[in-house]
């Protein structure tokens, strides 16, 4: 590990390989946890997007998959999934989400991680569907994309009182939301406002950019993996699927926050050595996630 100063370290291949031990023989998918996907409504489907993550998931290492939609969405999601399991809440006339606290419940039920916001779109109920997640899930929870504008316009406080680990995953422009800081001035300094805000919340935050920034207010990793291909519609999406898949059997930390950047990263560029930084798109990223995690279980060969 590169040690920038007393508190900030750059990760380095030797200080994540114990997330990616050999399993044994007589594993079975419950040792490996169960995960939610849960996003999605009308005007955004996102079908192959929520159906790539949950295959993310599974790449990552979780045992059982649940991708948690509106209904009104079922029979574009559907035909894109095979390995994961379908659960749907209720939707509203315009096919957004709505909140029943028993449906949710069901939802949650038995998930070790949930990831919260793909393509939700802005439904009138997302934000008490967000506010009984925290206040009663108490596990893992991953916010992106939608999530965290949802977010962004509630009272930031609900997330000191959350129930289980919280995990915000936001690019510049969405963390400008969350922090009500300007993008210019997150620019100039970014780790230190990044770890203020961790600290403020009580929250892992995993800012990404060229370099990405993981913070709990504490102790800060930085990850240096990553490619000009990446820069493309759904990338986020894939690293949220790594997420709640490491998480669905591994317990939240900055550690492993920052273990789920770098394989990210790490796939990303294997993938634009096949595809180049112009022709390659998001789903290339999932091809070699198999390949990442060789290359770091064998220090940085492959």
């Amino acid at each position: 590990m590169k040690k920038i100063d007393e508190k900030i370290f750059e990760i380095e291949v030797e200080d994540i390989k114990e997330f990616f031990k050999f399993r044994d023989k007589d594993s079975n998918k419950g040792n490996f946890g169960t995960v939610g996907i849960m996003g999605g409504c009308e005007e955004y489907s996102g079908a192959i997007k929520l159906a790539n993550m949950s295959s993310v998931a599974l790449r990552a290492g979780c045992g059982i998959s649940r991708v948690i939609i509106p209904d009104s969405i079922k029979k574009s999601v559907s035909p894109f999934l095979l390995e994961q399991t379908l659960f749907l809440m209720d939707s509203d006339s315009k096919g957004h989400m709505v909140f029943d606290k028993e449906k949710l419940k069901l939802a949650l039920n038995k998930l070790n991680a949930l990831s919260f916001g793909m393509g939700l779109g802005a439904g009138n109920e997302n934000a008490k569907i967000l506010e009984e997640i925290l206040n009663t899930f108490d596990k893992t929870i991953i916010i992106d994309a939608d999530g965290l504008n949802t977010l962004s316009n509630m009272d930031m406080n609900i997330l000191l009182n959350a129930k289980g680990n919280v995990i915000l995953t936001p690019h510049l422009k969405e963390f400008e939301r969350l922090s009500k800081i300007d993008i210019d001035t997150i620019k100039k300094d970014s780790i230190n406002l990044a770890r203020e805000f961790a600290k403020k919340y009580n929250i892992i935050l995993l800012l990404k950019g060229d370099t990405t920034i993981i913070t709990d207010g504490d102790i800060t990793y930085l990850v240096k993996r990553g490619c000009p291909g990446m820069a493309t519609a759904g990338s986020g999406d894939v690293l949220s699927g790594i997420l709640v898949g490491m998480h669905g059997y591994n317990n939240a930390s900055v550690l492993s926050t920052a273990t789920c950047a770098y394989l990210a990263g790490v796939a990303g560029e294997l993938a634009q050595e096949k595809y180049t930084d112009i022709a390659m798109k998001a789903s290339d990223t999932i091809e070699f996630i198999p390949s990442a995690i060789k290359y770091i279980r064998n220090g940085g060969n492959l």
